[in-house]
């Protein structure tokens, strides 16, 4: 796995919005993860290149119209929530 310098803002996201979008927006986030949660709220998240990049996601996320609960940094060594266990 490939390390990336997090002085950039390089590194894996996690941002979550109060309410649903439906799969027809991931285009609109450059390939990242998008989920729709039993509480009402939608996590992206995936791995955002660079601080530009990330304010480029956070300007998509605004022009969506939901709001934004959280915009978190996770660990790549953690398992992705969304992926069921064996």
């Amino acid at each position: 796995m490939s390390h990336l310098s997090t002085a950039d803002g390089a590194g894996w996201y996690e941002i979550r919005l109060k309410g649903h979008l439906d799969g027809r927006w991931a285009a609109s986030f450059d390939g990242l993860a998008l989920t729709t949660n039993s509480d009402g709220t939608t996590t992206i998240h995936g791995l955002v290149v660079d601080q530009s990049a990330l304010h480029g996601l956070l300007q998509r996320v605004r022009d969506v119209g939901l709001p934004l609960i959280s915009v978190t940094p996770v660990d790549a060594d953690q398992p992705d929530p969304t992926t069921p266990s064996r």
